[in-house]
């Protein structure tokens, strides 16, 4: 029988709303499924068919113990999605690689630690004179940690947070505001092996005074992504296998995209490491993904 672990953190498994569809499917499949937690020192890995990545979003402090811990676990077994994935998918990095592969992104500004920030700051408002305020973030973090809104006469503000966050170590990032987001929202879409699977609504997380919204159920409505939208997706997950030099495409991703101002699609951010996929919203995106698992394993015992 194929056992299957299904990685979360402690902290967070309650607040998985995948994983009671995905212990379902791996039922109906006869499949042996075990929630388990990552940093946990006594599971042996390696009993495992597959292991899964799925909520462990407590990694984000932890960074190079989960990297060690992915690293040890390909060795041992199928892993989904791979190091390499993990790596690069949790630092917002990636944007600048995709785009260099001619994916539309939020017009961004990207800051390495040592960088002096007055320059770089200047030279994107005078790029982005239409923006009356502008996002400052770090290229690592979750939950909106780091993320703060500026408008265009806090200069000052928006400088000394960027020095706090290089201080700490951090890259980072500046945004336009787009208000579209006030609007029309975010759509978030699911892929399953380069395959779009579904999609939802997602309204604004910052707001203006600098509360940030969990991203509870309530911010979240069905919204059937267009085809552009889809497209724009795609092309993204699509650069980041090439990137990556992978040979099969992402098993799973959510890519968020939101409209500029003439209406066009371009990615905000993607989660190919540990997404929350929103599999609630169509009955059969669980069995889907599992199904992908099972051709992965298939594939990996092939190449043993």
């Amino acid at each position: 029988m194929i056992k299957l672990a299904l990685v979360t953190d402690k902290p967070n498994l309650h607040i998985d709303y995948d994983m009671p569809p995905l212990l379902e499917a791996c039922k109906q499949l006869s499949i042996n499924a075990d929630v388990c937690f990552w940093d946990d020192p006594s599971i042996d890995w390696a009993a495992y068919t597959a292991v899964l990545i799925r909520s462990p979003w407590d990694c984000i402090e932890s960074l190079d113990e989960f990297f060690a811990w992915c690293d040890k676990v390909h060795a041992l077994t199928c892993l989904l999605n791979v190091p390499s994935v993990a790596r690069w998918g949790l630092n917002k990095l990636y944007l600048k690689d995709i785009a260099a592969r001619g994916v539309p992104i939020i017009p961004s500004v990207f800051l390495a630690p040592d960088d002096a920030p007055e320059g770089y700051l200047a030279d994107f408002l005078d790029a982005n004179t239409d923006s009356h305020e502008f996002v400052v973030k770090p290229t690592i973090g979750s939950y909106s940690r780091g993320v703060k809104r500026f408008v265009r006469g806090g200069s000052e503000a928006a400088l000394a947070h960027i020095r706090a966050l290089q201080k700490r170590g951090s890259h980072v990032i500046i945004q336009p505001y787009i208000t579209t987001i006030d609007t029309y929202g975010e759509t978030d879409l699911t892929f399953f092996d380069n395959t779009f699977s579904h999609s939802i609504r997602k309204g604004a997380m910052l707001m203006a005074d600098g509360t940030v919204n969990v991203p509870t159920p309530e911010f979240r409505q069905p919204r059937e992504a267009d085809a552009e939208e889809q497209a724009v997706a795609l092309s993204a997950l699509v650069a980041s296998a090439e990137v990556l030099g992978l040979e099969l495409p992402l098993l799973y991703g959510r890519v968020d995209v939101i409209r500029d101002y003439d209406g066009r699609p371009m990615i905000m951010e993607m989660e190919i490491c540990e997404p929350s996929l929103n599999l609630p919203f169509r009955a059969d995106s669980a069995m889907n993904l599992i199904k992908g698992v099972l051709k992965r394993i298939d594939r990996h015992l092939v190449d043993l």
